[in-house]
């Protein structure tokens, strides 16, 4: 009797164990590529789950793939926890990262410790994420891990703060500013993050920062030499308007398949063509009879 391929994936992951912040690191040492994406609800959370994926990211840019907003800047702190919390309720084996939505944790340490206590005590992630290497990122991140939680960091292209980036452009496209992110991340190192995300960085340039981080760094449009990727979920399945950044690979075009399968039951209504009589249920005669002559009464 054969055994189909999809089986045999599903009996692997039911015996994985839960990936942990030291076997992130022991990837890292051995060479193994870490999967990151992200998700934002219990279904995109159950894909995570099958596909065996190691790390999940509740990230802020639900604020545009799920909630409509035009950028990641409005979303709501209470928003986020709500996003994490279905998504946590999706996962076994992933670690689940929460992302600190802008203005959660900028104006103090003391912020900074609540938000992302928030995020463990309300939606059960197991760590979090905040962007930048400047001082201020640096000195939150430093506070929260200083409370106990692990923190992920953020270089290059910081969606948060594109506005004073000059909008979503690679970033690190000259020497002194490949300096100034290889810099931040050594930072956040220093201030305890346990991992940091390279984003649309110059391959060459991610490269060289590369041999200066001892943490597990995970890339976005920063080429092959970070110890994992991530995608964004919608990016990667099609699940949005438009190609996406130059660093997204489509692997599904589920945006168009969605529309379709929509307009397809939109015909069978206006045709009556659904319901067919297999989509409803029966009645017996004898109970039918009596229901018709109640009505007449």
């Amino acid at each position: 009797m054969s055994t189909h391929p999809s089986q045999i994936a599903a009996s692997a992951l039911v015996d994985r164990l839960p990936v942990t912040l030291p076997r992130l690191h022991e990837m890292k040492r051995l060479g193994d590529p870490i999967v990151m994406v992200t998700a934002y609800d219990f279904p995109s959370a159950r894909a995570a789950e099958a596909a065996g994926v190691d790390v999940v990211l509740v990230g802020d840019s639900g604020a545009m793939t799920v909630l409509g907003y035009p950028s990641t800047v409005g979303v709501e702190l209470d928003e986020m926890l709500m996003l994490a919390r279905a998504v946590r309720r999706g996962l076994r084996t992933p670690l689940l990262v929460g992302d600190l939505p802008f203005g959660s944790y900028e104006v103090s340490d003391e912020q900074a410790v609540a938000t992302a206590l928030r995020f463990i005590k309300e939606a059960g992630c197991d760590a979090v994420k905040l962007e930048g290497g400047g001082p201020t990122s640096c000195a939150r991140a430093r506070a929260i891990v200083g409370a106990g939680i692990p923190v992920m960091g953020h270089v290059g292209l910081t969606p948060q703060t594109a506005t004073a980036l000059g909008g979503y452009r690679a970033q690190g496209r000259n020497a002194d500013a490949a300096a100034r992110i290889a810099a931040e991340a050594v930072a956040l190192q220093d201030a305890g993050c346990f991992s940091i995300v390279f984003e649309a960085i110059p391959s060459d340039v991610a490269a060289l920062i590369m041999q200066r981080i001892e943490v597990p760094v995970i890339g976005i449009g920063a080429g092959p030499s970070t110890d994992g990727q991530v995608l964004v979920f919608h990016d990667l399945l099609g699940i949005r308007e438009g190609l996406g950044a130059r660093f997204v690979k489509r692997y599904a075009n589920l945006q168009d398949e969605m529309a379709a399968g929509v307009a397809a039951f939109a015909g069978d209504v206006r045709t009556r063509r659904y319901p067919a009589p297999e989509h409803g249920y029966g009645i017996d005669s004898q109970e039918l009879a009596a229901f018709a002559e109640r009505s007449r009464a």
